[in-house]
């Protein structure tokens, strides 16, 4: 059971965005986020969405938003961190005709947008002070003057603000308001990275895979290979779902059959330096300090030797992000030799 089953946004299907729907996830960490986030969507207050890159804050946003008594209203947003600070004033309030230089028009702003909404605002700790300062009055006395003018504008919004920076440490600097900050976390809720969400790594493999192939035009679901699987599931994901997407469809779009054998997690790496793993192992690998070995000289040889064989076999594999024909190039073996030693030793390996 996934939560798009479970947490179905109210009213008309197709008047929800393209994505509300696409949020997988079986894990117990992802099933308790989005707990919490239908426990707080109906109560009209701000929320706090905490979460590395990645990891889908936008979507979860848009949740929010469908499953308050907000949905029929509009859900506006904003990414902060894609504006100069000059700008994002007269981004969220608008501006007077004259109000500066190029101000030909009058322009209204994203709070005048969402009025009787949500307004998601992406990337929060990316904001001025002084237009801090404006967003704490609309949370609590909801009205504003637009940049340029002196007419108070009331406005009825539901801010949902996102940000993967320490805003509690920003604001003991004194960058962040404290004020705003307390009234923006009415309630907080982390999204949990990919490498926590434990089963969810290859439903969503398997889910962006489908996707790829249909929007190639091809009859058959791709899937993956034991090596693949291996590489998918042992990766700690940094770039989060937006990374595993963006990997799965590549893979896609490279294979030549509907079975994927290998993930290409660094499409930067010139084709020239591919495959050079061998002529190049013995330059390039750093010796192991005599230390780490001297666990080793206090056991009989055969488990000695047993025990050398899976820490090198771990590290290679570590080294080559568990792509294991790029591990066994790092060990100068041939895939099947490697093969052959993995499977030996693999109930050693996983204790």
């Amino acid at each position: 059971m996934n939560a798009s089953s479970r947490n179905r946004p109210h009213g008309d299907p197709a008047k929800q965005p393209v994505g509300v729907n696409e949020a997988l996830g079986q894990s117990e960490a992802f099933l308790e986020f989005q707990e919490r986030l239908s426990r707080v969507a109906p109560i009209d207050r701000p929320v706090l969405l905490m979460g590395e890159r990645g990891t889908g804050k936008e979507l979860a946003a848009a949740r929010l938003h469908y499953l308050s008594r907000r949905w029929q209203g509009p859900l506006v947003a904003l990414n902060c961190s894609a504006l100069s600070p000059s700008l994002i004033e007269s981004e969220l309030f608008g501006y007077e005709k004259g109000a500066f230089t190029g101000a030909e028009k009058r322009r209204s702003g994203r709070f005048e947008a969402a009025d009787g909404g949500s307004l998601f605002l992406d990337e929060m700790g990316n904001i001025p002070m002084e237009v801090q300062g404006k967003i704490l009055r609309i949370v609590e006395y909801g009205s504003f003057e637009r940049v340029g003018s002196s007419d108070n504008i009331v406005v009825d919004v539901r801010i949902v603000a996102a940000t993967n920076a320490d805003l509690a440490a920003l604001a003991s600097e004194g960058r962040f308001k404290q004020d705003l900050l307390d009234r923006l976390s009415f309630e907080v809720l982390f999204l949990p990275p990919l490498r926590e969400r434990e089963g969810d790594i290859l439903l969503l493999a398997n889910h962006f895979a489908a996707r790829m192939a249909f929007e190639l035009g091809r009859d058959e679901i791709p899937q993956f290979g034991d090596e693949a699987v291996a590489s998918l599931v042992h990766y700690t994901w940094p770039g989060n779902i937006r990374e595993l997407k963006n990997l799965v469809e590549r893979a896609v779009y490279r294979s030549d059959s509907d079975l994927i054998e290998e993930i290409d997690f660094d499409p930067f790496r010139s084709v020239h330096t591919r495959g050079r793993g061998t002529q190049t192992r013995g330059a390039a690998r750093r010796p192991e300090p005599a230390e780490a070995f001297q666990d080793l000289m206090h056991q009989p040889l055969p488990e000695a030797v047993k025990a050398l064989k899976i820490r090198l076999l771990k590290k290679a594999l570590q080294e080559a992000k568990y792509n294991q024909k790029k591990a066994a190039q790092i060990l100068g073996l041939t895939y099947h030799q490697f093969r052959g030693l993995y499977r030996s030793l693999a109930q050693e390996m996983e204790e």
